[in-house]
């Protein structure tokens, strides 16, 4: 793999020959996914494109994105919106449901801000996201039940970020686990949000018997995450990329597993069409468990590589008072429920995925292509 585009083919055939059962079983229907021109929604969306051109062209999934396009259609987006299956709609998923929203069998509500730089910056905003919005499609689903044309499959995009600052005792964290987490602190207008938002899905799973699942995301990165979202690795990215040396905001000791994005999404599908009504999915890799430290050095090392970069790791403050406010130090899941329930194998590992998103990343340096 040389460029962007080498990646992204070899990514969308690891999502769909990973996901065989699952994208034959939505073949012919109709799947909405809110925030789809999102990070996320980069390859939940073109993973289903690549599918229905490469595997199922007679029966191809149609698909429906929702997003405020806040920050304007992706150029990625702009590329695909012609395809054929595919209907791109502007609405903001806090405001009411449009009046001719139509019949969707599956449902992926994914629209949010996920960097704490941005969120922080617009909290109330967030958690409408989180609970209004997400209150808006559950109770579509309950209507459609109530017609007697339920939806099949409803993922909501939670985060690991719902467990806080674990306590020893519960790395790896398994979803057994209830959280240690701030109601008031930086971050709290995502975390207590999203925690809420499970809440909700179980109960609506529960009390009106819908196919409602939840993920649970742990730190996944890769093509699609926007050079300019203020996360660790697009950060240093930036930095490699710009000729400087990696700046790092912290001592570099808070440790994560770093889950590829291609791996992900097979995940989030399998939940999607696989998991069990009214429960949560950890969605990430169990290791290596690496520190900020080590992140930054294998950068240098694969961008030496692969860009002759020169750059050395530098520490550095952030003039940011709340950027470290109730960061975790350490972030680490336990996936044997989404591996025995789901059949989730997350195959690619942290090397293979730097290099990936470096590479990405060098073809995607400018904001908005990125």
């Amino acid at each position: 793999m040389k460029s962007a585009r080498d990646v992204i083919e070899r990514d969308l055939d690891h999502i769909c020959g990973n996901l065989r059962e699952e994208f034959t079983e939505m073949a012919g229907k109709c799947l909405l996914i809110t925030g789809g021109a999102g990070f996320l929604g980069h390859y939940l969306v073109q993973a289903v494109l690549h599918w229905n051109e490469k595997y199922d062209r007679k029966r191809p999934v149609r698909l429906t994105v929702y997003d405020n396009f806040i920050r304007g259609v992706p150029s990625w987006l702009e590329r695909i919106k012609g395809d054929k299956s595919l209907t791109l709609v502007r609405h903001d998923v806090t405001d009411p449901l449009p009046s001719n929203v139509g019949h969707f069998q599956y449902i992926v509500h994914a629209a949010c801000i996920a960097s704490p730089t941005y969120y922080r910056k617009v909290p109330i905003q967030t958690m409408d996201a989180n609970v209004n919005g997400l209150r808006h499609f559950l109770d579509y689903c309950h209507a459609r039940k109530e017609e007697g044309r339920g939806v099949e499959g409803f993922l909501y995009y939670s985060t690991s970020e719902i467990y806080g600052d674990p306590t020893p005792e519960n790395i790896p964290t398994p979803e057994t686990y209830r959280g240690n987490v701030s109601c008031t602190g930086p971050r709290a207008c995502y975390d207590e949000s999203k925690r809420y938002g499970e809440t909700l899905c179980v109960n609506f799973a529960n009390h009106y018997d819908l196919p409602v699942k939840v993920a649970r995301p742990f730190n996944n990165y890769g093509p699609g995450l926007k050079i300019t979202d203020r996360r660790v690795l697009p950060d240093f990215a930036r930095d490699v990329f710009s000729g400087k040396d990696i700046v790092m905001l912290s001592d570099g000791s808070p440790t994560r597993t770093f889950c590829y994005v291609a791996d992900a999404i097979v995940g989030y599908y399998k939940i999607l069409v696989r998991g069990r009504k009214g429960e949560a999915y950890n969605i990430g890799v169990e290791e290596p468990e690496i520190s900020m430290a080590e992140l930054a050095d294998r950068v240098v090392r694969l961008s030496a590589e692969l860009f002759g970069y020169r750059g050395k790791v530098v520490k550095r403050e952030s003039r940011d008072k709340e950027y470290l406010v109730d960061n975790p130090a350490r972030r680490c899941p336990t996936i044997a429920k989404a591996r025995n329930d789901i059949g989730y194998n997350p195959a690619i590992g942290i090397d293979e995925g730097l290099r990936r998103s470096l590479l990405w990343y060098n073809d995607n340096r400018e904001a908005e292509d990125a």
